[in-house]
């Protein structure tokens, strides 16, 4: 048996993994009270909110992948926010700008992290709201111990925050200071926001109409009334180094909801991955694998250079699609049939040269790519710097270590299996709201400023996140779930750990300890949006061999720690027994289940 750093957990009753230990007990404490998968996700994902509030927050936005029982189907829901209606590409132009900021007010888009957990407890919840909600509330009035990344983040940004954020400094920091690693942190202002919403949803006996009232609380009453007056009255520094009043109103935030959608799937080893629509990157993890498809993984030693290159080729050709062809379906045509379809896959794949990695991105020969990929190149790094801080959330002091988002995966006694990736209004991206104690998500940086793309600013319009939860099924059924934080890496891990299951045997903790790699070779998702072609990131682990056989292909590899990279949380179902793993990396993620 080869080693792992815990188990694969497995058992009959429920599985929960997560970013958090605290979410994971949260999310495990729900289903022992009689809730079900979505009872319980919605409560982890309300605590990571509070525990994790460096990668995410009450103002993020929330895409999830699931699989109701009582339905029998996989569906998305996408509680991903718009833009608002006064942001295009002139209106920004006429402020001085080249580029929309990664931090401060201008780049926000609507909050939808709220609105998906109220739709998705309405729906398909059994628990009333004030039992799922408690718990954050709880951790937010009387306390949680302070990660030492959260510390870090937030004495990165002290200064910056007693300068130029005081709504800020007076939320994260104690007598003017950052609080120290596991010291008790409260956030009693998004506590008292909770309070207040559950106050205005009423003592009704219907559970469904609670949760919708609360929604509309948010997005209709004091919250985004709030929103308005702070964005309206306020001009914050930002990456653009100058001072800017934000354009979310409250009229953006009353005229959208969540929605649900049919996911995209593609078969693969006899298993269906289902992942969000091009509105995120969900199907990029889809074409990479088929092209995959097309190269035998199963005689490839994993831990070897012939599997590395082959899957970092694959991820090259995948991405530079993503780039080119992604957008929000609501306005572009993505052509997503044809980006998955065999024929497209079986040429794309003849493009990896088994002893050379490329220098070029390359998407695919479709209407008029070439012209969007000068748009693209052209684009890529442009940076106005002088505020503080990127759109990326980076953790200081050095090392640095990258985040931007956390993850939780649920599967319960009665089959129903959730995946969610919830991020957004990261404290040190956005200033605080001071009479809601939380910031709002900077997703509007994901947008590029020139016309013609899929993924041009406009208004209404959804970015083109990186948020991409994965649901398995087999036969109809569900198999597995599993995501993992990280940007532009999140379905690089999560293929990593997919594959290795499917074609190695590797069980998910064994599959997720494994060492892994990464490619920055495509223009990053974050302000400045750069890029590095021929990239490989890898951690330590490898052998001096592969990191040798790897060179010589060409890669310009950058040996990372032994575990720095990948934050992978993973439940299923196998064998009719349910199953649960997370990653040991950064200490803080854990499975919890029986």
């Amino acid at each position: 048996m080869q080693f792992t750093t815990r188990p694969e957990l497995i058992g009959t009753f429920g599985m929960v993994a997560s970013t958090h230990w605290l979410a994971s007990s949260v999310g495990m404490a729900v289903l022992e009270k009689g809730g079900n998968a979505f009872d319980a996700a919605a409560a982890a994902g309300f605590v990571l909110q509070i525990v994790e509030p460096h990668l995410n927050g009450p103002g993020g936005e929330l895409p999830v992948v699931f699989y109701s029982a009582a339905q029998d189907r996989v569906r998305v829901l996408c509680a991903q926010g718009v833009t608002p209606a006064a942001m295009t590409i002139e209106r920004m132009h006429a402020l001085g700008l080249e580029v929309v900021p990664g931090t401060g007010l201008l780049p926000a888009v609507v909050p939808g992290a709220f609105g998906g957990w109220m739709a998705l407890l309405r729906d398909y919840g059994q628990l009333p709201l004030a039992e799922v909600l408690g718990y954050a509330i709880d951790y937010a009035e009387n306390g949680y111990p302070v990660l030492p990344r959260v510390a870090s983040s937030i004495l990165a940004a002290e200064t910056f925050f007693q300068n130029e954020w005081p709504t800020s400094a007076e939320v994260w920091l104690r007598d003017g200071k950052a609080p120290a690693p596991h010291t008790l942190m409260r956030n009693p202002g998004i506590a008292a926001t909770y309070r207040r919403l559950l106050a205005e949803a009423g003592a009704v006996s219907d559970r469904a109409e609670q949760c919708e009232r609360a929604r509309l609380a948010f997005y209709q009453g004091f919250v985004a009334e709030a929103i308005d007056t702070f964005f309206r009255t306020t001009a914050v520094l930002d990456t653009s180094g100058r001072r800017n009043a934000g354009l979310l109103a409250a009229d953006d935030l009353a005229r959208w909801a969540p929605t649900y959608e049919e996911p995209a799937s593609y078969e693969y080893a006899g298993l269906r991955v289902h992942k969000t629509g091009p509105w995120g990157q969900g199907p990029v993890f889809l074409q990479q694998l088929a092209l995959l498809k097309r190269f035998d993984l199963a005689a490839m030693d994993p831990a070897g250079p012939e599997f590395v290159h082959t899957v970092v080729e694959c991820a090259k050709l995948a991405f530079a699609d993503r780039d080119i062809f992604y957008g929000d379906p609501d306005f572009c045509e993505v052509p997503l049939q044809t980006l998955l379809g065999d024929a497209y896959n079986d040429a794309r794949s003849r493009l990896v040269d088994a002893r050379h990695a490329s220098r070029e991105l390359r998407p695919g020969q479709l209407g008029d790519s070439d012209a969007r990929l000068a748009t693209i190149l052209a684009n890529a790094g442009r940076a106005q710097t002088g505020g503080f801080g990127q759109g990326e959330p980076t953790f200081a002091p050095l090392p640095e270590l990258k985040g931007d988002t956390v993850h939780l995966d649920v599967v319960d006694r009665w089959g129903n299996m959730v995946s969610a990736t919830p991020s957004g209004g990261w404290l040190q991206a956005s200033p605080a709201v001071p009479e809601l104690g939380f910031c709002i998500t900077t997703r509007g940086q994901m947008f590029w400023m020139a016309p013609g793309l899929p993924s041009s600013l406009g208004p209404g319009r959804r970015p083109r996140t990186t948020l991409t939860p994965t649901l398995v099924t087999r036969e109809g059924k569900p198999y597995a779930a599993f995501g993992s934080p990280g940007g532009d890496q999140q379905d690089q891990w999560s293929l990593q750990m997919f594959v290795k299951h499917v074609h190695h045997g590797m069980n998910f903790q064994l599959a997720i300890d494994a060492p892994t790699f990464q490619t920055a070779h495509f223009p990053a998702s974050f302000y400045p949006r750069a890029m590095q072609l021929g990239h490989l990131a890898i951690e330590g682990r490898y052998s001096p061999a592969t990191l040798a056989a790897l060179r010589e292909r060409g890669h310009d590899l950058q040996v990372m720690d032994d575990w720095a990279l990948g934050r992978l949380c993973a439940v299923g179902v196998r064998g009719g027994l349910l199953r649960a793993a997370a990653t040991p990396r950064l200490m803080q993620a854990y499975a919890v289940g029986r």
